[in-house]
Parts: C-alpha cells; structure tokens; sequence
C-alpha cells in the first residue's frame, strides 16, 4: 500500500542531523525507513520542491537533490490540482488555513487512495473536512 509521505517527515530524514531530532521526529524517521525499504514511500512534485527551497549552500542543495532524485514523483495531472483547488474552497470556507502544497498533497492522496504520513497538525483539521486518512495516530 502506498504512503504519501509530506514534507516535514521527509525533512527530519534528510534535512535535519539526527542528534537535532526529538524523540517524535525520530519515531516519524524510523517509519518512513520502513516504508522506504517495503517500498511504499512516495513523493510528488511539490513536496520535492519544498524540500529543496530554502537551502542557503549550493553544495548541500546538490547532495539533498542527488539524494532526492533517488525517489521517483507521482505524476500529478490537471484534474489533481483542480481537485486540490476544490479542497482548498471547502477549506477555506470552514475557516481553515490556506496552503496550496498542503491541499494538492490531500488531492494526491486521493488519487492514490494512500494515507498520508506527517508531522503537520494542519492535516488532523483536513481530515475532518476531505476524504483524506493520516498515517500514525490519527485515522490510521
């Protein structure tokens, strides 16, 4: 089975030195492994772009993109970001927070009928609005 993995999860794996994480963040790490080695672990674009911005030093934004490239994207089509954009109304109109990113990641999770594995509290709020499930202690 598939596992969308989202960018704060991502982050503590291979942006992050371990000795930095706290005990959840490294829980989250030794998960992922596991999806990794069964190899249910996925990522699209706009996650890999996330991971990737912001990083001051070229030399560590090559090795990060080297590693990176190891992981092949879903492919995303037109009528994902437009379920993304139909998310994001429903969202918005129930007084949620507005993340692009956040809502093409719920759309590629139902695309793929996959949980989604992360650390960002925005989802719980999501997953009670959108027909999305979270990996770990959430729904799943």
């Amino acid at each position: 089975m598939p596992v969308l993995v989202d960018t704060p999860v991502w982050s503590f794996a291979l942006r992050r030195r371990r000795d930095s994480l706290t005990a959840a963040e490294a829980a989250r790490v030794a998960i992922l492994q596991t999806f990794l080695q069964a190899g249910e672990a996925v990522i699209i674009g706009p996650v890999r772009q996330e991971l990737l911005t912001g990083i001051r030093d070229h030399a560590t934004y090559l090795r990060l993109r080297d590693r990176l490239r190891a992981f092949v994207d879903v492919g995303l089509a037109g009528e994902d970001y437009e379920r993304a954009a139909e998310f994001a109304n429903t969202c918005v109109k129930a007084g949620e927070a507005d993340s692009p990113v956040d809502y093409i990641v719920c759309s590629a999770a139902v695309k793929l009928n996959a949980p989604i594995f992360t650390a960002d509290s925005d989802f719980a709020r999501y997953a009670r609005l959108l027909p999305i499930s979270l990996y770990g202690n959430n729904t799943r």
